[in-house]
Protein backbone atom coordinates (compact mmCIF):
# COMPACT_ATOMS: atom_id res chain seq x y z
CA UNK A 1 0.00 0.00 0.00
CA UNK A 2 1.14 3.33 -1.12
CA UNK A 3 1.92 5.71 1.97
CA UNK A 4 1.23 8.93 -0.07
CA UNK A 5 -1.81 10.46 0.69
CA UNK A 6 -2.00 12.63 -1.92
CA UNK A 7 -2.87 11.20 -5.44
CA UNK A 8 -2.07 12.30 -8.70
CA UNK A 9 -3.85 15.15 -10.06
CA UNK A 10 -6.63 14.20 -12.30
CA UNK A 11 -6.03 17.36 -14.17
CA UNK A 12 -2.11 16.56 -14.64
CA UNK A 13 -2.95 13.43 -16.75
CA UNK A 14 -4.63 15.66 -19.34
CA UNK A 15 -1.97 16.98 -22.30
CA UNK A 16 -1.42 20.58 -21.80
CA UNK A 17 -3.43 22.17 -24.30
CA UNK A 18 -3.22 26.49 -25.11
CA UNK A 19 -5.11 28.58 -27.28
CA UNK A 20 -3.78 30.78 -30.16
CA UNK A 21 -4.94 34.02 -29.18
CA UNK A 22 -4.26 37.41 -30.91
CA UNK A 23 -2.48 39.18 -27.97
CA UNK A 24 -3.33 43.02 -28.42
CA UNK A 25 -3.53 43.86 -24.88
CA UNK A 26 -0.57 46.04 -23.07
CA UNK A 27 1.30 42.66 -23.10
CA UNK A 28 2.51 40.05 -23.36
CA UNK A 29 2.22 39.99 -27.25
CA UNK A 30 2.36 37.79 -29.63
CA UNK A 31 5.63 35.66 -29.87
CA UNK A 32 6.79 34.95 -34.06
CA UNK A 33 7.58 31.32 -34.44
CA UNK A 34 10.91 31.99 -34.98
CA UNK A 35 11.51 33.23 -31.41
CA UNK A 36 9.10 30.45 -30.16
CA UNK A 37 11.67 27.97 -32.23
CA UNK A 38 14.54 29.45 -30.86
CA UNK A 39 13.15 28.72 -27.17
CA UNK A 40 12.76 25.46 -27.98
CA UNK A 41 16.70 24.33 -28.38
CA UNK A 42 18.01 21.58 -26.47
CA UNK A 43 18.45 22.94 -22.87
CA UNK A 44 22.24 23.24 -21.96
CA UNK A 45 24.28 24.38 -18.96
CA UNK A 46 23.79 28.02 -17.81
CA UNK A 47 27.80 28.08 -16.97
CA UNK A 48 28.99 26.18 -20.65
CA UNK A 49 30.67 28.32 -22.74
CA UNK A 50 27.79 28.16 -25.99
CA UNK A 51 25.81 29.68 -23.08
CA UNK A 52 28.00 32.66 -22.51
CA UNK A 53 28.34 33.20 -26.07
CA UNK A 54 23.96 33.57 -26.71
CA UNK A 55 24.94 35.99 -23.86
CA UNK A 56 27.46 38.02 -25.61
CA UNK A 57 25.40 38.10 -28.32
CA UNK A 58 22.21 39.68 -25.73
CA UNK A 59 24.82 42.51 -24.63
CA UNK A 60 25.35 43.14 -27.62
CA UNK A 61 21.89 43.09 -28.88
CA UNK A 62 21.13 45.75 -25.63
CA UNK A 63 23.65 48.34 -26.46
CA UNK A 64 22.46 48.72 -29.55
CA UNK A 65 18.56 48.72 -28.46
CA UNK A 66 19.62 51.04 -25.74
CA UNK A 67 21.79 53.22 -27.89
CA UNK A 68 24.61 52.90 -25.23
CA UNK A 69 28.17 52.04 -25.18
CA UNK A 70 27.78 50.97 -21.13
CA UNK A 71 29.77 48.04 -20.53
CA UNK A 72 27.47 46.87 -17.80
CA UNK A 73 24.48 45.86 -20.00
CA UNK A 74 22.74 42.40 -19.18
CA UNK A 75 19.22 40.51 -18.98
CA UNK A 76 18.46 40.20 -15.19
CA UNK A 77 16.49 36.75 -14.91
CA UNK A 78 12.73 38.06 -14.48
CA UNK A 79 10.35 39.99 -15.81
CA UNK A 80 10.50 44.18 -15.61
CA UNK A 81 9.23 44.21 -12.00
CA UNK A 82 12.78 42.25 -11.62
CA UNK A 83 14.59 44.95 -13.53
CA UNK A 84 13.01 47.50 -11.72
CA UNK A 85 14.18 46.42 -8.24
CA UNK A 86 17.71 45.55 -9.38
CA UNK A 87 17.94 49.43 -10.25
CA UNK A 88 16.74 50.60 -7.25
CA UNK A 89 17.74 48.11 -4.61
CA UNK A 90 21.53 48.36 -5.86
CA UNK A 91 21.52 51.97 -6.49
CA UNK A 92 19.82 53.12 -3.18
CA UNK A 93 20.95 52.69 0.54
CA UNK A 94 19.12 53.84 3.79
CA UNK A 95 18.86 57.41 4.50
CA UNK A 96 18.85 58.18 0.74
CA UNK A 97 16.28 59.92 -0.74
CA UNK A 98 14.60 58.99 -4.04
CA UNK A 99 12.46 61.22 -6.21
CA UNK A 100 9.72 59.62 -8.37
CA UNK A 101 7.84 61.31 -11.32
CA UNK A 102 4.41 59.32 -11.16
CA UNK A 103 2.05 59.49 -14.51
CA UNK A 104 0.65 56.26 -13.83
CA UNK A 105 1.09 52.88 -12.00
CA UNK A 106 4.68 52.28 -13.16
CA UNK A 107 5.78 55.45 -10.89
CA UNK A 108 4.20 54.09 -7.75
CA UNK A 109 5.69 50.48 -8.07
CA UNK A 110 9.27 52.29 -8.07
CA UNK A 111 8.02 54.72 -5.13
CA UNK A 112 6.57 51.22 -3.40
CA UNK A 113 9.81 49.35 -4.37
CA UNK A 114 12.41 52.38 -2.77
CA UNK A 115 10.36 52.97 0.58
CA UNK A 116 10.93 49.18 1.53
CA UNK A 117 14.45 49.54 1.82
CA UNK A 118 14.17 50.32 5.39
CA UNK A 119 12.28 52.76 7.77
CA UNK A 120 14.68 55.78 6.93
CA UNK A 121 15.43 54.50 3.58
CA UNK A 122 14.26 56.92 1.02
CA UNK A 123 12.32 60.00 0.69
CA UNK A 124 9.85 59.55 -2.19
CA UNK A 125 8.26 62.61 -3.66
CA UNK A 126 5.88 62.07 -6.00
CA UNK A 127 6.69 64.89 -8.60
CA UNK A 128 7.90 66.07 -11.90
CA UNK A 129 11.68 66.93 -12.10
CA UNK A 130 12.74 70.25 -11.35
CA UNK A 131 16.21 72.40 -10.12
CA UNK A 132 13.53 72.76 -6.80
CA UNK A 133 12.67 69.40 -6.53
CA UNK A 134 16.10 68.20 -7.04
CA UNK A 135 17.54 70.83 -4.17
CA UNK A 136 14.81 70.29 -1.98
CA UNK A 137 15.18 66.56 -1.33
CA UNK A 138 18.83 65.89 -2.87
CA UNK A 139 17.92 62.76 -4.18
CA UNK A 140 20.47 59.90 -5.81
CA UNK A 141 17.81 58.56 -7.63
CA UNK A 142 15.20 59.74 -10.18
CA UNK A 143 12.67 57.47 -11.43
CA UNK A 144 10.94 58.27 -14.91
CA UNK A 145 8.42 55.69 -16.60
CA UNK A 146 9.37 57.11 -20.11
CA UNK A 147 6.07 54.81 -21.85
CA UNK A 148 3.69 54.55 -18.77
CA UNK A 149 1.13 51.81 -19.75
CA UNK A 150 -1.36 52.21 -18.18
CA UNK A 151 -2.41 55.60 -19.57
CA UNK A 152 -0.73 55.59 -22.61
CA UNK A 153 1.60 58.87 -21.89
CA UNK A 154 5.27 58.75 -23.51
CA UNK A 155 7.39 61.27 -21.46
CA UNK A 156 9.67 63.19 -23.53
CA UNK A 157 13.27 62.70 -22.18
CA UNK A 158 15.37 65.39 -23.41
CA UNK A 159 17.17 67.31 -21.07
CA UNK A 160 16.62 65.42 -17.67
CA UNK A 161 19.48 63.63 -17.66
CA UNK A 162 21.62 66.89 -17.55
CA UNK A 163 19.70 68.32 -14.69
CA UNK A 164 19.58 65.22 -12.93
CA UNK A 165 23.29 65.09 -12.97
CA UNK A 166 23.96 68.99 -12.19
CA UNK A 167 22.57 67.84 -8.96
CA UNK A 168 24.66 64.43 -8.35
CA UNK A 169 20.95 62.43 -8.92
CA UNK A 170 21.22 59.74 -11.49
CA UNK A 171 18.45 59.35 -13.71
CA UNK A 172 16.40 55.70 -13.84
CA UNK A 173 13.91 55.30 -16.93
CA UNK A 174 11.46 52.39 -17.74
CA UNK A 175 11.19 51.85 -20.94
CA UNK A 176 9.29 48.31 -20.98
CA UNK A 177 6.69 49.52 -22.99
CA UNK A 178 8.12 52.45 -25.43
CA UNK A 179 11.76 50.72 -25.95
CA UNK A 180 11.76 49.27 -29.85
CA UNK A 181 8.28 51.32 -30.49
CA UNK A 182 9.72 54.90 -29.35
CA UNK A 183 13.25 56.81 -30.09
CA UNK A 184 15.36 56.25 -26.87
CA UNK A 185 19.00 57.22 -26.59
CA UNK A 186 20.49 56.53 -23.66
CA UNK A 187 24.13 57.99 -23.79
CA UNK A 188 23.01 60.99 -25.61
CA UNK A 189 20.24 61.15 -23.22
CA UNK A 190 22.01 61.41 -20.14
CA UNK A 191 20.57 58.02 -18.60
CA UNK A 192 22.04 56.43 -16.31
CA UNK A 193 20.04 52.94 -15.62
CA UNK A 194 17.47 52.20 -18.65
CA UNK A 195 15.89 48.49 -18.30
CA UNK A 196 12.82 46.76 -20.67
CA UNK A 197 11.01 43.70 -20.45
CA UNK A 198 11.08 40.66 -23.20
CA UNK A 199 7.35 40.28 -23.71
CA UNK A 200 6.26 43.68 -25.66
CA UNK A 201 7.66 45.50 -28.47
CA UNK A 202 10.64 42.56 -28.44
CA UNK A 203 7.90 39.87 -29.01
CA UNK A 204 9.68 37.23 -26.67
CA UNK A 205 8.27 35.50 -23.89
CA UNK A 206 8.12 37.21 -20.43
CA UNK A 207 10.72 36.47 -18.10
CA UNK A 208 13.96 38.49 -19.09
CA UNK A 209 14.76 41.89 -18.63
CA UNK A 210 17.43 44.07 -20.27
CA UNK A 211 19.27 46.40 -17.98
CA UNK A 212 22.49 48.75 -18.25
CA UNK A 213 24.09 50.82 -16.01
CA UNK A 214 26.43 54.19 -17.10
CA UNK A 215 29.41 54.48 -15.61
CA UNK A 216 28.29 57.26 -13.19
CA UNK A 217 25.79 54.54 -11.74
CA UNK A 218 28.33 51.96 -11.42
CA UNK A 219 30.47 53.93 -8.90
CA UNK A 220 27.41 54.71 -7.47
CA UNK A 221 26.90 50.75 -7.26
CA UNK A 222 30.22 49.59 -6.37
CA UNK A 223 31.15 52.36 -3.93
CA UNK A 224 28.26 51.11 -1.61
CA UNK A 225 29.09 51.39 1.93
CA UNK A 226 25.78 48.92 2.44
CA UNK A 227 25.30 45.27 0.34
CA UNK A 228 22.26 45.81 -1.66
CA UNK A 229 19.08 44.38 0.27
CA UNK A 230 18.79 41.50 -2.51
CA UNK A 231 21.31 38.71 -2.60
CA UNK A 232 19.36 37.71 -6.23
CA UNK A 233 19.94 41.27 -7.46
CA UNK A 234 22.88 42.16 -6.47
CA UNK A 235 24.71 44.14 -9.09
CA UNK A 236 28.25 42.71 -8.82
CA UNK A 237 27.23 39.41 -9.09
CA UNK A 238 25.38 40.20 -11.82
CA UNK A 239 28.19 41.91 -13.54
CA UNK A 240 30.63 39.03 -13.23
CA UNK A 241 27.84 36.39 -14.25
CA UNK A 242 27.26 38.24 -17.94
CA UNK A 243 31.36 38.69 -18.03
CA UNK A 244 31.09 42.76 -17.58
CA UNK A 245 33.63 42.94 -14.91
CA UNK A 246 36.91 42.03 -16.13
CA UNK A 247 37.11 39.30 -14.26
CA UNK A 248 39.10 36.12 -15.54
CA UNK A 249 36.21 33.81 -14.78
CA UNK A 250 32.50 33.91 -14.48
CA UNK A 251 31.38 32.70 -10.75
CA UNK A 252 28.37 30.67 -9.96
CA UNK A 253 25.37 33.45 -9.08
CA UNK A 254 21.91 31.42 -10.10
CA UNK A 255 21.01 29.03 -12.78
CA UNK A 256 20.29 31.18 -15.80
CA UNK A 257 17.05 30.86 -17.72
CA UNK A 258 18.92 29.29 -20.46
CA UNK A 259 15.95 29.01 -22.99
CA UNK A 260 14.70 32.28 -22.40
CA UNK A 261 17.99 33.58 -23.42
CA UNK A 262 17.64 31.65 -26.60
CA UNK A 263 14.39 33.57 -27.19
CA UNK A 264 16.04 36.99 -25.58
CA UNK A 265 18.88 36.42 -28.10
CA UNK A 266 16.78 35.98 -30.83
CA UNK A 267 14.03 38.30 -30.39
CA UNK A 268 16.84 41.28 -30.46
CA UNK A 269 18.30 39.79 -33.60
CA UNK A 270 14.86 40.12 -35.51
CA UNK A 271 14.55 43.71 -34.06
CA UNK A 272 18.20 44.54 -35.06
CA UNK A 273 17.39 43.16 -38.71
CA UNK A 274 14.46 45.34 -39.07
CA UNK A 275 16.65 48.40 -37.60
CA UNK A 276 15.74 50.56 -34.82
CA UNK A 277 14.75 53.49 -36.68
CA UNK A 278 12.27 51.26 -39.25
CA UNK A 279 10.33 50.21 -35.92
CA UNK A 280 10.25 53.12 -34.78
CA UNK A 281 8.62 54.85 -37.42
CA UNK A 282 6.58 51.63 -38.24
CA UNK A 283 5.27 51.48 -34.98
CA UNK A 284 4.27 55.64 -35.17
CA UNK A 285 2.36 55.07 -38.62
CA UNK A 286 0.46 52.26 -37.19
CA UNK A 287 -0.59 54.03 -34.02
CA UNK A 288 -1.59 57.21 -36.43
CA UNK A 289 -3.26 54.53 -38.47
CA UNK A 290 -5.55 53.26 -35.47
CA UNK A 291 -6.05 56.31 -34.05
CA UNK A 292 -7.49 57.73 -36.95
CA UNK A 293 -9.72 55.04 -37.02
CA UNK A 294 -11.07 55.72 -33.14
CA UNK A 295 -11.91 58.69 -33.90
CA UNK A 296 -14.02 57.72 -37.32
CA UNK A 297 -15.81 55.34 -34.99
CA UNK A 298 -16.96 58.37 -32.41
CA UNK A 299 -14.22 57.42 -29.79
CA UNK A 300 -12.18 59.73 -27.70
CA UNK A 301 -8.23 59.10 -26.88
CA UNK A 302 -7.38 59.47 -23.29
CA UNK A 303 -4.09 61.11 -23.79
CA UNK A 304 -5.38 64.53 -25.54
CA UNK A 305 -1.21 65.78 -26.49
CA UNK A 306 -0.80 63.99 -29.15
CA UNK A 307 3.08 64.50 -29.15
CA UNK A 308 3.05 62.52 -25.67
CA UNK A 309 0.81 59.45 -27.14
CA UNK A 310 2.28 56.25 -26.64
CA UNK A 311 2.78 54.36 -29.88
CA UNK A 312 2.71 51.10 -28.59
CA UNK A 313 -0.12 51.10 -25.96
CA UNK A 314 -3.65 53.17 -27.29
CA UNK A 315 -5.81 54.18 -24.16
CA UNK A 316 -9.56 54.56 -25.66
CA UNK A 317 -11.59 56.81 -23.35
CA UNK A 318 -14.03 53.91 -21.51
CA UNK A 319 -17.70 54.58 -24.19
CA UNK A 320 -19.77 56.16 -21.92
CA UNK A 321 -22.91 53.67 -21.08
CA UNK A 322 -21.47 50.54 -21.93
CA UNK A 323 -19.53 47.79 -19.37
CA UNK A 324 -15.64 47.79 -20.18
CA UNK A 325 -15.81 44.41 -18.59
CA UNK A 326 -18.68 43.41 -21.18
CA UNK A 327 -16.72 44.85 -24.14
CA UNK A 328 -13.24 43.41 -23.74
CA UNK A 329 -15.16 39.50 -22.37
CA UNK A 330 -16.87 39.69 -25.55
CA UNK A 331 -14.15 40.98 -28.02
CA UNK A 332 -12.32 38.01 -26.45
CA UNK A 333 -14.71 35.57 -26.32
CA UNK A 334 -16.25 36.31 -29.93
CA UNK A 335 -13.23 37.34 -31.66
CA UNK A 336 -10.25 35.30 -29.75
CA UNK A 337 -8.90 39.02 -29.07
CA UNK A 338 -7.37 40.34 -25.97
CA UNK A 339 -7.73 43.87 -25.35
CA UNK A 340 -7.89 45.55 -22.08
CA UNK A 341 -8.98 47.62 -19.68
CA UNK A 342 -7.55 50.39 -17.10
CA UNK A 343 -4.81 49.88 -14.54
CA UNK A 344 -4.09 51.30 -11.33
CA UNK A 345 -5.24 54.91 -12.19
CA UNK A 346 -6.61 54.32 -14.90
CA UNK A 347 -8.88 51.24 -14.22
CA UNK A 348 -12.78 52.05 -15.08
CA UNK A 349 -11.75 55.37 -17.35
CA UNK A 350 -10.04 53.48 -20.42
CA UNK A 351 -9.65 51.19 -22.80
CA UNK A 352 -6.29 49.20 -23.46
CA UNK A 353 -5.02 48.33 -27.02
CA UNK A 354 -1.27 46.92 -27.14
CA UNK A 355 0.07 46.86 -30.95
CA UNK A 356 3.92 46.09 -30.40
CA UNK A 357 6.53 44.85 -32.39
CA UNK A 358 4.90 41.83 -35.01
CA UNK A 359 1.18 42.75 -33.88
CA UNK A 360 1.69 46.73 -34.88
CA UNK A 361 0.39 46.57 -38.63
CA UNK A 362 -2.17 48.03 -40.15
CA UNK A 363 -4.24 44.69 -40.89
CA UNK A 364 -3.88 43.99 -37.24
CA UNK A 365 -5.34 47.58 -36.70
CA UNK A 366 -8.27 46.80 -39.07
CA UNK A 367 -8.84 43.77 -36.78
CA UNK A 368 -9.54 45.47 -33.72
CA UNK A 369 -11.40 48.19 -35.01
CA UNK A 370 -13.73 45.65 -36.43
CA UNK A 371 -14.06 43.95 -33.36
CA UNK A 372 -14.71 47.30 -31.38
CA UNK A 373 -17.35 48.13 -33.62
CA UNK A 374 -18.92 44.64 -33.40
CA UNK A 375 -18.91 45.36 -29.66
CA UNK A 376 -20.69 48.03 -29.33
CA UNK A 377 -23.48 47.24 -31.60
CA UNK A 378 -24.23 44.12 -29.17
CA UNK A 379 -22.68 44.90 -25.78
CA UNK A 380 -25.83 46.49 -23.44
CA UNK A 381 -25.97 50.39 -23.09
CA UNK A 382 -27.27 51.97 -20.35
CA UNK A 383 -29.97 54.95 -21.12
CA UNK A 384 -28.23 56.67 -18.38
Amino acid sequence: MSSLTIPPPPCLQKRLLVPHRYMFGPGPSNVPTRILEAGAKPVIGHMHPEIFEIMNDIKSGIRYVFQTQNKVSLAVSGTGHTAMECAIFNTVEPGDSVLVAVNGIWGERAADMAERIGKAASSCSRCIISPQALSKHSPVLFFLAHGESSTGVLHPLEGIGDLCHKYNCLFLVDSVASIGGAPVYMDQQGIDILYTGSQKVLNAPPGTAPISFSERACRKVFNRTTKPVSFFLDLSWLANYWGCDDKPSRKYHHTGPVTAFYSLRESLAVLAEEGLENSWKRHQRVMLYFHAGLESMGLKLFVKDKDTRLPTVTTIVAPHGYDWKEITGYIMKTHNLEISGGLGPSVGLVLRVGLMGCNSSEANVDMVLAALRDALKHCHKSKV
